[in-house]
């Protein structure tokens, strides 16, 4: 589990770092018509989606190893 949200922090604060690199025009005309916080949302519920399926399927296969 420490494991896990060692590497959630570090992929978030990755993510800080990659978005304060250069401006996009795109997200410019995104974030001024208010979308950006859409497509954050989508990508955000995406991420947390697979990362609890990823979650469960380890306890998963970690208890199938420990009855073997």
């Amino acid at each position: 589990m420490r494991n896990f949200l060692y590497t959630l922090f570090a992929l978030l604060f990755s993510f800080g770092t990659a978005f304060a690199q250069e401006k996009v025009p795109m997200a410019d005309g995104l974030r001024s018509e208010g979308k950006i916080y859409v497509v954050v949302l989508v990508m955000l519920v995406i991420f947390l989606v697979v990362a609890i399926y990823l979650f469960t399927i380890d306890r998963k296969i970690s208890k199938l190893e420990k009855d073997k």
